[in-house]
């Protein structure tokens, strides 16, 4: 009788032995179903982007254009965009990609305010948030990492070229972006603040909402109203296209020299280029390209490695009529 007992408990160990083989094996690859989807969708991390309308701007689509390239699914993403200027609208796409269980949220707010409770709603969820290009007020333990540009830095240095410029008087028509967006924000606090130290007068101050069409009529009313003006401060190039088509329109000389110094941001090519040609004054970089450093974040989090620089500036510059060179062009063109 032990015998037989003996043999039974002989054949089950071999039985369990053999389990155990076949469970390593799987684990190595050997007839593992699971690992011949190792690059599936399933794998694939999942990521929300929103953004500004990439018709805004040169700079915005430039920059929708590096998110496109980078996001993809031959980089090991899933990626859903959602677009649009309105704080409203984007707080409900990136509610629609919290519940559809994105592991990321990249934000570019069309407003700096109203973004506290979804941003609670992605920490509960386990949906990590990477701010870029923008800024927004909302506690740091809020987001992941935040890559941007300094718009109050972008803002100062072109008021400081301004001051540079040691013009006989100062009477500026100021166009303004969208109404609380970092950007208008940082250039247009940078210019408020410059202005009434230095005793400038603002002749007009309007927003154009980043339009070329709307920055014309803003400059060609002042024009028609009789009031003196000698600076254009636009805060992105398509409002400076805007405002200099008036003055063409109303044969006032503009650049290097002429009657009116003209201000951009953003430096589209074709911008830099008037700068080159010295049909423009001056134009502020605002650096686009932020995508590898978002990707680099993600993979650092993936590997649940501290992200120990929580925000990320990128390196803008200011350039001027007088000292752009090709190269800068050619390098710095967007």
């Amino acid at each position: 009788m032990k015998k037989r007992i003996l043999a039974m408990l002989t054949a089950t160990m071999m039985v369990l032995g053999l389990a155990a083989c076949g469970a390593t094996d799987t684990k190595d690859g050997a007839g593992d179903t699971s690992a011949a989807g190792s690059s599936s969708s399933g794998d694939l991390i999942k990521v929300g982007i929103i953004n500004n309308d990439p018709n805004e701007s040169g700079y915005r689509t430039a920059n929708d254009k590096d998110m496109k390239n980078m996001f993809t699914k031959e980089n090991g993403y899933d990626a859903s965009f959602a677009y649009s200027l309105k704080n409203d609208e984007q707080i409900t796409a990136a509610q629609k990609f919290i519940q559809d269980g994105v592991d990321y949220l990249l934000l570019s707010a069309a407003d700096t305010s109203g973004w506290d409770s979804v941003l609670k709603d992605a920490q509960d969820a386990g949906t990590q948030v990477i701010l870029f290009d923008r800024v927004i007020d909302a506690d740091e333990s809020l987001y992941a990492a935040s890559i941007v540009s300094d718009m109050d830095k972008e803002g100062q240095t072109a008021c400081d070229w301004l001051k540079a410029q040691n013009l006989d008087e100062y009477n500026i028509i100021h166009i303004q972006g969208v109404m609380g967006s970092a950007a208008q924000k940082g250039r247009s606090g940078a210019l408020t603040d410059t202005a009434a130290a230095e005793g400038w007068n603002i002749v007009n101050e309007q927003t154009a909402e980043w339009n070329a069409e709307k920055a014309q009529q803003i400059v060609q009313s002042v024009i028609d109203s009789g009031e003196k003006f000698n600076v254009i401060y636009a805060e992105n190039d398509d409002m400076a296209k805007g405002a200099v088509a008036a003055l063409d329109k109303a044969n006032i000389s503009h650049g290097v020299g002429k009657d009116v110094v003209v201000m951009g941001f953003d430096c589209n090519k074709w911008a830099l280029q008037e700068l080159l040609d010295q049909n423009w004054n001056y134009d502020g970089q605002c650096n686009p390209f932020q995508a590898s450093y978002i990707a680099d974040v993600i993979q650092k989090l993936q590997n649940n490695e501290e992200i120990t620089e929580k925000t990320i500036i990128m390196d803008e510059k200011g350039f001027d009529a007088t000292t752009i060179t090709e190269d800068d062009v050619n390098k710095y063109g967007i």
